[in-house]
């Protein structure tokens, strides 16, 4: 996709901090665009490739990856109050004693995992670390009690892996992709009953998604499974499949607009029908844009966009969605870009009704909205006659709520006179065109006819080459031979020549002994 056109919008993360007040920072923030959170006190350390989740306004961060060092830590961020604190564990013991310790003790030390809020619990599932296991383990965070330990599964569980997907769809967790412990990559699906526990073997149909691992995945109304994204060893990918979760077919449908730069290690989250994601990048360059996937249209836009090298164009970033003061923001956090990060960035979303018909938007027309639903309950309960209600002469009484609603309606008229007009110009439009196409399929149909006539002339003319050719091989044969003729006639030439002057000394020398035996006999 071509991002040139969010210049005007992209601008460094860090202009918005020098001004944010911290007493009522959430007021202050500009819609849809990323910030940074003034920060009190010690931030925990730079990260990618870490779990994370968000409960009761908390951000809660589990484990990563830095310098190729696992991490074992659970760092919490308040969002009331800005401060970052670590989660001190209790790890469960026989007999349902808890023991309070550190979570360095309780939690190994993990990266490439994933994080479910799943009731009062998180759920930390699969990733990479030095316990070894053959299956994946899933791992659970007690929000009330702060009790930590592993959780007992039953079923067919897949293999051990990092870098997967993980997604809740219902009280099910749909697993997808990866990489396991002998660097195998993967595209098989698994779920998890989260109400037995129990595992179980995803068939589906069709051609799955290639093996990858660093992608994201989405449920589209508890039904269509979508993965994005991820790479393989060698490759990078920017497609998107579609698994149906009813009659288990894999897709790979077409997508509206331009195709986005191949990513993996970026981040998503889904509000309503949207499908936020950030960061990302391919080993070279990190992915600035914040796209935005409408699922039920399939189609991309870029939402925002941010400098190159900041923190939010990095790879194994997380995001999330919070609910805070009312407003729903994203909340994104670490990553790497070839610095390690461990900044909160947020963005508040316009309220949903901004995108809501300007009719609803009214409070005039709301509120007669409101009176005409209320008008039909008590007409269906009490059967009241609309006829004794006194209206005006064009349908509308004289205090202000209908003046303004008569307002709006005329409004409405007016807009749809000139919608009216941009039909009918359009439509004359589509003619035009429709004519142009027809003239271009003439045309079409006369230059696909005089190709035909040049390539059956191409066609013999070809057939003559190739007999000229022969021609020419055999005068060069005959050539080839003329040529060995003439040596031969100039080799006889010369053992003529010595043939003469060898019969011309013969004769001389019959000649001279003549002459001698005439002198003896005189």
């Amino acid at each position: 996709m071509n991002f040139s056109n969010l210049e005007q919008f992209s601008m460094g993360t860090e202009e918005f901090k020098k001004e944010m007040d911290v007493a009522n920072w959430f007021s202050q923030l500009p819609y849809e665009q990323w910030a940074p959170i003034p920060v009190s006190g010690t931030r925990p350390s730079a990260r990618y490739k870490h779990a994370a989740g968000v409960a009761d306004e908390k951000l809660y961060i589990s484990g990563g990856s830095r310098t190729g060092r696992y991490l074992p830590d659970v760092q919490v961020f308040d969002f009331r109050g800005l401060v970052w604190s670590s989660l001190k564990l209790k790890s469960e013991a026989v007999g349902g004693k808890s023991e309070e310790n550190g979570a360095q003790e309780v939690l190994p030390a993990t990266s490439d995992h994933s994080m479910v809020k799943w009731g009062n619990k998180l759920l930390l599932l699969g990733g990479h670390s030095k316990t070894t296991s053959d299956s994946m383990i899933v791992r659970f965070i007690d929000l009330k009690t702060h009790a930590c330990g592993f959780i007992e599964t039953s079923g067919n569980a897949p293999v051990a892996r990092g870098g997967h997907s993980v997604t809740l769809v219902g009280s099910r967790l749909i697993i997808f992709g990866g990489e396991d412990r002998n660097r195998r990559l993967l595209n098989d699906v698994y779920a998890l009953d989260l109400e037995t526990m129990t595992w179980d073997v995803v068939v589906a149909r069709q051609t799955p998604p290639a093996p990858r691992f660093d992608h994201t995945a989405a449920i589209n109304t508890e039904r269509y499974l979508l993965i994005f994204g991820g790479c393989s060893h060698s490759i990078f990918f920017n497609d998107l499949h579609v698994l149906d979760l009813q009659t288990m077919e894999w897709s790979q449908p077409e997508v509206q607009g331009d195709l986005v730069t191949p990513r993996a290690g970026h981040a998503g989250v889904t509000i309503g029908e949207n499908w936020y994601i950030v960061g990302g990048g391919d080993n070279k360059n990190g992915c600035p844009e914040t796209l935005v996937l409408n699922m039920s249209k399939l189609a991309w836009s870029a939402l925002t966009s941010v400098k190159e090298r900041d923190p939010l164009a990095s790879e194994g970033l997380s995001v999330c969605s919070a609910l805070i003061n009312g407003e729903r923001h994203l909340v994104a956090f670490g990553g790497y870009n070839g610095k390690y990060n461990n900044e909160v960035f947020v963005m508040r979303l316009k309220p949903s009704d901004a995108s809501r018909p300007k009719i609803f938007q009214s409070p005039a027309a709301a509120a007669a909205a409101a009176s005409v639903t209320a008008a039909y309950a008590l007409a269906k309960s009490e059967k009241l006659d609309f006829s004794s209600l006194n209206l005006s002469s064009n349908g509308v009484g004289n205090n202000p709520s209908e003046l303004d609603l008569a307002f709006e309606i005329d409004a409405l008229k007016e807009e749809k006179k000139e919608l009216e007009l941009s039909l009918t110009e359009v439509r004359a439009e589509n003619s035009r065109l429709t004519e142009k196409v027809d003239e271009v399929n003439g045309t079409h149909a006369e230059l696909s006819k005089e190709l035909h006539s040049v390539q059956g002339q191409l066609a013999a003319e070809r057939s003559r080459c190739f007999k000229l050719e022969a021609q020419i091989a055999e005068l060069q044969k005959i050539l080839e031979s003329l040529q060995s003729i003439e040596n031969e006639v100039q080799l006889l030439r010369r053992q003529k020549s010595a043939l003469e002057q060898e019969i011309e000394r013969s004769a001389a020398q019959r000649q001279g002994s003549g002459g001698v035996w005439r002198w003896i006999a005189g």
